[in-house]
């Protein structure tokens, strides 16, 4: 039989399982000169160069970027306008940069902010919740997601995760949670592929509750044709340093609610909205050099996206077919994502029940970070929701027996089982940048993990 032709579906219907290890067999690693033996044990690494970081190592046109940047010294700052009118600060980066990302994701506003914390809570206190209101969201996230809601002194109540989707609120449990003080559902677009929207926008307009679209990882990513941040009654967007498109730190509300946008506005810029100031607001405003680094970007972000996306296919094809991982689920309807971190759950008992840190050892000595993104879901960290229902402003208009249940609900199982035992990821907004030979070195480095997985014992 020749090498070639010999595949890994052949090859575990003649071995079994329990003879995999010790036996010598042709793999899809090519002229790599790797041994059998792993890496973390003494054997030669798949991978010895590292994957470019984003967005340093020149993955940005650092040209651009300088260029916008010298124009935004040299010409002046934001103009504080009224979003009711159609009058633009031309010389305004931000400005600029609101009316080229509405373009992008198919919305009729943008409103910039400092951060998508930030922005976030710009849209909770838009649609006007605050104390004594429920929202509903995910127990697995950055923090940004809930001090976004308890900045408006509401309460963050969570659902657990779909066991199946890396991460993915999971709609049956959202339903379950709902009180008669649920006022809007905040899901998570974990890693830049769109969660289960079309269960969740059942549920919302079932219940009319409003929909807060958390895209801060998930930029040009898609669902039913439309892109993620405008589907729901509001959308956020983060540009932190790490995400596909970065400025250090930045946010974006997004929508097509006229009136919405203007009162985003107001909350982003101290309660005026230019015309009067008419709302209690912090200042949240983008400043000009984010914009202007944001700018910079746009003329590759399309080129970025489809090449994450070409190489993320290519991945899923074929690390689909090694037993014990499984990539990240995506729901009917998702298109295109964003992958900011290209997710996969493990399975310990395809590795001969070996715990997942032994397992992304192995995988990072070959060459390839592996790792579990979140630590633990919200749920867990004690310390956090007591200092949130001792504050005054939560006992004064959550009842006692409320926050009690509060306390008890704090169980999800689901969400442990991805953040300690499952959940497997490595970054992808610079590492799908790379070329398909770059793809073969993680298909082939989780692969000889595998195929070795006898040597996991010795670790």
């Amino acid at each position: 039989m020749k090498k070639k032709d010999f595949t890994r579906r052949k090859f575990i219907a003649t071995v079994s399982a329990g003879t995999v290890g010790a036996v010598a067999f042709p793999t899809i690693i090519k002229n790599k000169g790797v041994t059998g033996k792993l890496a973390v044990l003494g054997g030669e690494p798949v991978r010895s160069k590292r994957f470019l970081r984003w967005p340093q190592d020149g993955l940005v046109d650092r040209e651009r970027i300088l260029a916008e940047l010298q124009d935004t010294l040299w010409n002046g700052g934001r103009w504080v306008r009224n979003l009711r009118t159609d009058s633009p600060p031309y010389s305004s980066k931000v400005d600029q940069f609101e009316r080229e990302f509405a373009k992008l994701i198919g919305v009729k506003r943008c409103v910039a902010t400092n951060s998508g914390t930030s922005a976030l809570h710009v849209a909770v206190e838009a649609l006007g919740i605050g104390a004594g209101d429920e929202v509903i969201t995910s127990p697995y996230s950055d923090y940004g997601t809930i001090q976004s809601i308890m900045c408006a002194r509401a309460l963050p109540v969570f659902a657990d995760l779909d066991p199946e989707a890396c991460g993915q609120i999971d709609p049956n449990d959202i339903e379950r949670r709902i009180t008669e003080n649920t006022r809007a559902i905040m899901p998570v677009h974990t890693h830049g592929v769109a969660c289960d929207l079309a269960s969740i926008m059942a549920i919302a307009k079932k219940h009319n509750l409003f929909l807060i679209e958390d895209a801060c990882q998930a930029h040009l990513a898609e669902y039913q044709g439309k892109k993620l941040g405008s589907i729901g009654d509001i959308g956020c967007f983060s540009f932190n340093g790490s995400k596909c498109i970065a400025s250090g730190e930045g946010g974006m509300v997004t929508g097509n609610n006229e009136e919405l946008m203007v009162q985003s506005w107001a909350v982003m810029n101290k309660g005026d909205n230019e015309t009067n100031t008419v709302r209690i607001g912090p200042k949240y405003r983008m400043h000009e050099f984010e914009g202007a680094v944001l700018m910079g970007q746009l003329p590759a972000i399309h080129d970025h996206f489809k090449l994450r996306n070409k190489n993320a296919e290519y991945l899923t094809s074929k690390i689909s077919e090694i037993p014990g991982i499984v990539p990240q689920k995506h729901y009917e309807g998702t298109g295109k994502s964003t992958y900011w971190n290209y997710a996969m759950a493990y399975h310990k008992e395809h590795f001969n029940n070996t715990d997942r840190s032994t397992f992304f050892k192995a995988v990072n000595a070959e060459g390839i970070n592996l790792s579990g993104w979140v630590k633990s879901g919200f749920h867990n960290n004690k310390e956090w929701i007591d200092f949130m229902l001792n504050l005054n402003s939560y006992k004064k208009t959550y009842s006692a027996a409320r926050l009690k249940r509060y306390r008890e609900e704090m169980y999800y199982p689901n969400c442990d089982k991805v953040s300690f035992e499952q959940s497997a990821t490595f970054e992808g907004r610079g590492t799908l940048l790379h070329a398909k030979e770059d793809m073969d070195d993680i298909i082939n480095a989780i692969l000889k993990v595998y195929e070795n997985r006898d040597q996991l014992r010795l670790i």
